[in-house]
């Protein structure tokens, strides 16, 4: 537990500015894990989040996510671009890159 009344000025605006942006981040985590969620159902049923949204698409393109962890669907990766850790750590413990797609061939 924090003692606030025994900490100085300057204590106390640093614990404030610390917990703003701790607090600004687990809003981004949230945030970015239910995008890749929506991405991921929109995938599944052979459509991109634009599609469905009506997006114009203006600003950066983002990628429809092509694999999935296993064990936690905020884990997604487009296939493009450096591989995340989850995905190097799977695939060199022998799990076949195919079996960790969304939408699967067939």
């Amino acid at each position: 537990m924090v003692d606030l009344d025994s900490m100085s000025l300057d204590e106390l605006k640093k614990l404030r500015k610390d917990a703003d942006s701790a607090i600004r981040n687990y809003e981004d985590r949230k945030k970015k894990a239910a995008l890749a969620e929506l991405e991921a159902k929109a995938a599944e049923l052979g459509f991109s989040l634009n599609d469905l949204t009506g997006a114009t698409g203006r600003g950066r393109k983002v990628n429809p996510p092509k694999y999935r962890h296993p064990d936690d669907s905020t884990l997604t990766w487009s296939g493009r671009g450096r591989q995340p850790d989850w995905y190097k750590d799977l695939v060199g413990g022998g799990t076949n890159p195919d079996d960790l797609l969304i939408v699967k061939a067939g």
